[in-house]
């Protein structure tokens, strides 16, 4: 009776402990950036330790103040929806995470509920934080020990990747297939090399003779509208035959309408300026996420 009663009462401990627990709105995340310009960590929950809190704020701030870029870090429980991408995704749209000008911002979120690890990058950040470079940085550094729930390491250890390859100190990790892709696109290109000068040498012979050895002796322009028309005579060096080859080639004269990327610093959204403040940056679909 008394071991049926003790049951009892743990089973209800943990319907209220699960009652309890927090389902995170993307407007109900605490930004502690606002309020102190030094801070870049959301840990409502206290999931992450304050040496690890501590650590990562110290790492965010210098990236910040070396090349402008913002990174907002949220480590929650459960999230609302559990979908990790349209979360992290919300969370740097909706707060404006990095400048506008540059769109430089990044969010990273780690859900222990849904046992998720997400990253989003702003425009201005997705060719240097590729989709596959944010899962790499994931997969080597994070996901392991986020498996074991060791959030402080592979929190800490993912967001000091993050910031090397942020601010250039540190080559992005490598995919163990890439040595292997790199030898088999140098084997592809050393083979269209060689496929295009068979191509020209084969036919590039005497019409009369069919042998290689012909000589350009001269070029004169037939027409010009758009485009040249050229009549090239040649000469075979073997038998002697003199023959002419017509080409249309674009003339370089005429040239469409040309282009530039421009790239700037951040700021985060709810606010304004640089101070603990969002400045409004836009976001896409990059980034990429794991479970664990």
């Amino acid at each position: 009776m008394k071991d049926r009663l003790f049951g009892v009462v743990l089973l209800l401990l943990c319907c209220l402990s699960v009652a309890d627990a927090k389902v995170y709105k993307v407007e109900e995340v605490p930004m502690v950036h606002l309020a102190d310009h030094r801070r870049y960590v959301s840990n409502p929950d206290g999931i992450l330790s304050a040496s690890s809190v501590a650590a990562i704020d110290g790492m965010l701030l210098a990236l910040e103040e070396s090349t402008g870029i913002q990174v907002l870090v949220a480590v929650l429980g459960d999230i609302e929806g559990g979908d990790c991408f349209d979360f992290a995704y919300r969370l740097g749209k909706e707060n404006g995470v990095g400048r506008k000008e540059s769109d430089n911002g990044l969010v990273v979120l780690l859900s222990t509920g849904e046992r998720c690890v997400q990253f989003a990058t702003g425009y201005g950040l997705e060719g240097v934080m590729t989709d596959a470079i944010c899962k790499r940085i994931q997969q080597q550094y994070m996901v392991e020990h986020f498996a074991s729930g060791d959030w402080d390491t592979g929190m800490v250890d993912g967001m000091r990747a993050v910031c090397g390859i942020l601010d250039g100190t540190m080559e992005p990790p490598a995919e163990e297939d890439d040595l292997l892709a790199m030898i088999l696109a140098m084997v592809f290109i050393f083979g269209g090399i060689m496929l295009v000068a068979f191509v020209v040498w084969y036919f590039n012979r005497c019409p009369n003779c069919g042998k290689h050895n012909i000589q350009r002796t001269g070029t004169q322009v037939v027409s010009v509208d758009g485009c040249m028309l050229q009549e090239t005579t040649y000469v075979c060096k073997h038998c002697g035959h003199t023959f002419k080859r017509r080409e249309n080639t674009l003339n370089n004269n005429r040239r469409g309408p040309g282009g530039g990327v421009i790239i700037g610093g951040g700021s985060f959204g709810r606010g304004g300026g640089y101070g603990g403040s969002f400045g409004g940056g836009s976001f896409g679909g990059g980034g990429a996420g794991s479970r664990f």
